[in-house]
């Protein structure tokens, strides 16, 4: 098997393997062949990934911040040196193209361990004159985090939560998605490799059974999870009994709006890159694209020209702009949300069906026009290359039909007046936005959403918050004035 891992899981420092745990097949989106199988973690496992992520934060935790920000940044070094390799297993893994793979995902995550590491010797705490008293506080881990990931980002996912954990003295165990769990144990045997202590980064694999074990454990104080709305109730409800601190990135149903007065040229590029980018498995695309009328007929022409240029097929083939989706059940799940576009009467502007390719879990890039609010495609993610084109007069009728959603995850504007600009972003319900531009996500800035789309922030000075607390110390200066 071409991508088969040295165990399935990675403890203490090293790899792990145990039959005993049910066999997962990991399917190459593009042949539908299976490229190695890894095993869920049995208790022994996660029990054994725990104690050791226990055991070694404390000692980690005791380090000066810039020592192990030192050993972070040699990880952030190791990744880019093997920048290539680490592209083709992401690749296999998840089907994306690699002219993606190459550029996006790794090297986020190298990036975000390269900024936590300057980080965190800068985060210190305050000092509180009280005339002659005084109170100072300090930023302390939490200690051990449990890390849930999602298939679509399965490595950057992972660099982004271990990142602030760990440059900020916690521990971590991860969980990738059972659908690609390959790239988080190349994570593990790099921060090794670097000088990360045994134990304090562990990778354990598994389905929600293995994620619930990890969620309900009385070591662990956060929760860090990436995933749907559904299986983000489930943990938090978990997290609540305990009293863990949380973190969650959930689903989206964005709107980006685009004004009459916007460049067409640049916003057909932003509706595409938050549409079809890693064949639209983005949570934060924006799929309900608001055009105004007087522009609609001309944006949706030129989207349709460039939309049949993109070039679909082998995702190791550096010139393929767009792969597969991840897997066939996704693909029978997009397929679905496009017979019913179809039935409930949007236009089809181009693509609506399963690519004509030989293999592989292919979808057409797919855009309907004359999409109306109530359609199922307008309320619910399609988590594939489908784009809704919805049209609207005026800026509070767009306004109002934007924020009319469960979801809050992200939004954009596109217009040439900045005002307008500024005064829409104001309005929109989402936690991450965008003015004339879609989907960059720069470690720098905090990324995250509101309603239904999560709680918390990742990345950015921000996700200091979510992996710290304060402990505050009241210092008395002189006698002790008691009334008895």
């Amino acid at each position: 098997m071409k991508a088969q891992p040295k165990a399935s899981h990675f403890v203490d420092g090293a790899y792990v393997e145990d039959k005993a745990g049910a066999p997962i097949e990991v399917v190459y989106p593009a042949t539908g062949e299976v490229i190695a199988v890894v095993h869920e973690a049995t208790p022994a496992v996660v029990e054994a990934a725990l104690a050791s992520a226990k055991r070694a934060q404390v000692d980690w935790a005791a380090m000066k911040p810039v020592e192990r920000s030192r050993i972070l940044r040699r990880a952030a070094d190791i990744i880019r040196a093997r920048g290539d390799e680490l592209a083709r297993l992401e690749t296999l893994d998840t089907g994306k193209p690699i002219q993606e793979t190459l550029v996006a995902d790794w090297p986020s995550g190298a990036d975000s361990l390269e900024w936590f590491a300057g980080l965190a010797p800068t985060v210190t705490g305050e000092t509180i004159p009280l005339g002659r008293d005084f109170v100072y506080t300090i930023r302390e881990p939490l200690g051990v985090c449990v890390g849930i990931g999602a298939w679509n980002y399965p490595s950057q996912i992972a660099c982004w939560k271990a990142a602030p954990a760990l440059s900020l003295g916690n521990a971590m165990v991860f969980k990738p998605s059972e659908v690609t769990p390959l790239g988080a144990l190349k994570l593990a045997e790099i921060f090794v490799e670097a000088g990360v202590p045994a134990g304090l980064f562990n990778v354990v694999q598994g389905r929600g059974a293995v994620g619930a074990s990890l969620v309900t454990d009385a070591r662990v104080a956060k929760v860090s999870l990436t995933g749907s709305v559904p299986t983000g109730r489930r943990v938090y409800a978990a997290a609540a009994d305990g009293v863990r601190h949380v973190t969650m990135e959930l689903g989206g149903k964005s709107p980006l709006i685009v004004f009459d007065d916007a460049s067409v040229e640049d916003a057909v590029g932003a509706a595409m890159l938050g549409n079809f980018y890693s064949a639209g498995q983005v949570c934060s695309n924006g799929t309900r694209v608001f055009v105004q009328k007087g522009i609609k007929e001309r944006f949706l022409a030129r989207l349709a020209e460039r939309t049949a240029g993109i070039s679909l097929g082998d995702p190791l083939d550096e010139a393929t702009q767009m792969g597969p989706l991840v897997s066939a059940a996704q693909m029978d799940k997009v397929l679905g949300y496009i017979a019913t576009a179809k039935a409930e009467g949007a236009r089809l502007v181009c693509g609506g069906g399963r690519a004509a390719l030989n293999t592989g879990f292919y979808v057409q890039p797919t855009v309907f026009a004359d999409v109306t609010d109530g359609m199922t495609i307008a309320r619910e993610e399609v988590f594939g290359p489908v784009m809704a084109v919805l049209d609207f007069e005026t800026e509070e009728e767009a306004v109002a039909r934007a924020n009319d959603t469960e979801f809050g995850l992200a939004a954009g504007v596109f217009t040439a007046d900045l005002t307008r600009a500024h005064r829409v972003i104001a309005r929109l319900e989402a936690g991450t936005c965008w003015i004339n531009a879609y989907n960059l996500t720069p470690v720098e800035g905090p990324f995250g959403g509101s309603k239904m789309s999560g709680v918390g922030r990742e990345n950015g000075r921000a996700a200091v918050e979510h992996y710290t607390q304060v402990k505050s110390v009241y210092v008395g200066m002189g006698p002790v004035d008691a009334p008895y």
